[in-house]
């Protein structure tokens, strides 16, 4: 009997999870996606990149919504099965609180695995991935990008200005091509078209003057026609990857094991490990994010077990609901905001990682208190 009575909240608790943490997941993927149309609209990549790289911020945002979700959901199904009347036939059948919520903290091991899986594994793969589609693209909607009267930057080192523009055509161009600090070049052009060639694409300009400065010195020279390929720059979307992109085993090899070598991440792509306090610090902060926080899971499926001390006949028992519940987020927010305080020295940011234990116990104690139940019933 005790088994089925569990099999079954267990089971209504993971079709809620499932159910409403892919409800609120597609929805902060849609709000993220029109953010990232700047992609499109500001930095010139096309539509295809833009949707593979939004489809790949799923696994983030899930992983992000997963220890909230978790804790709505043992709490919304608690509260179900109170005003049900569910809890109080499982107490005359003599099932123990405290052995309830013991199968609740032992469900919410399965959540920290999955939380685990996420953050160490998934969530940076999927990051670099999605990095990887604008590390490879071309600016294909440049063309479309330029408009008449304005200076468009959006491409590196490229700053393109034209007074008219109709259709494929531009008149009155200039553009300026910056090499480095003392090296750049200036085109002027009386007209000018684009065009799409083997996948690449060209600015043809007619009737103008290139001036090329080198260190001060400058010479010019006129052209009828010349062409620029715009497949060779790149937009100004940052390409290096983030520290959230890099393998949480290249984290930690650059934290404890590198010593200041220089080393690359697993894509031998500009993520440079440097003896520095500042980036010790930026890898500290997201390797607890990725470790430590999911121990946060347990915690607040205790803190929604509370909710088994009252019965709905107790009085303030819609305020208690409100109270526990503000805990939990309270909790949640805490453990995202003591990511921010944790350091490279282990020994400064030791209560930081030992919180989440600490305050389990805590509560675990208190809560055997108040459910009135000796040690050995556990």
């Amino acid at each position: 009997m005790k088994k089925i009575i569990f099999k079954n909240f267990l089971r209504e608790t993971t079709e809620f999870f499932i159910l409403s943490s892919s409800a609120v997941t597609l929805i902060v993927w849609v709000i993220q996606a029109v953010n990232y149309l700047e992609f499109v609209t500001e930095d010139g990549h096309s539509f295809k990149i833009y949707f593979l790289y939004t489809i790949y911020s799923l696994p983030k945002i899930f992983s992000k919504l997963l220890p909230f979700m978790f804790f709505f959901s043992i709490f919304f199904t608690l509260i179900k099965y109170e005003e049900q009347n569910q809890t109080l036939i499982f107490w005359t059948n003599g099932i123990k609180k405290i052995t309830f919520i013991n199968v609740i903290i032992t469900y919410s091991f399965l959540f920290l695995i999955l939380n685990f899986l996420f953050s160490l594994y998934i969530v940076p793969m999927s990051q670099d991935k999605a990095r990887s589609f604008i590390r490879a693209s071309n600016i294909d909607y440049l063309p479309l990008l330029v408009k008449p009267k304005k200076f468009i930057d959006t491409v590196e080192r490229l700053t393109i200005y034209t007074n008219k523009k109709y259709e494929n055509t531009l008149e009155n161009i200039i553009i300026k091509d910056s090499f480095s600090i003392s090296k750049s070049k200036i085109i002027y052009a009386r007209k000018g078209y684009f065009s799409e060639s083997n996948d690449n694409n060209f600015l043809i300009l007619k009737e103008g003057k290139i001036l090329n400065i080198n260190e001060g010195k400058t010479n010019s020279f006129d052209f009828n026609e010349t062409k620029i390929n715009l497949s060779k720059y790149t937009s100004k979307t940052t390409k290096t990857p983030k520290i959230q992109e890099v393998k949480t085993i290249s984290l930690y090899d650059c934290l404890f094991l590198n010593k200041g070598r220089p080393v690359k991440d697993q894509n031998n792509f500009n993520f440079i490990c440097r003896d520095t306090l500042d980036l010790k610090n930026k890898i500290s902060q997201e390797l607890f994010s990725r470790i430590f926080k999911p121990f946060y899971i347990p915690l607040l499926a205790l803190i929604g077990s509370l909710l088994l001390i009252k019965s709905k006949n107790s009085t303030n028992f819609s305020k208690y609901k409100f109270k526990i519940f503000t805990i939990g987020v309270i909790t949640i927010s805490i453990s995202e905001i003591s990511t921010k305080f944790y350091s490279a020295n282990i020994f400064e940011s030791f209560f930081i990682f030992m919180a989440p234990f600490v305050l389990f116990f805590l509560m675990y104690s208190s809560l055997t208190k108040k459910s009135k139940l000796k040690l050995n019933d556990i």
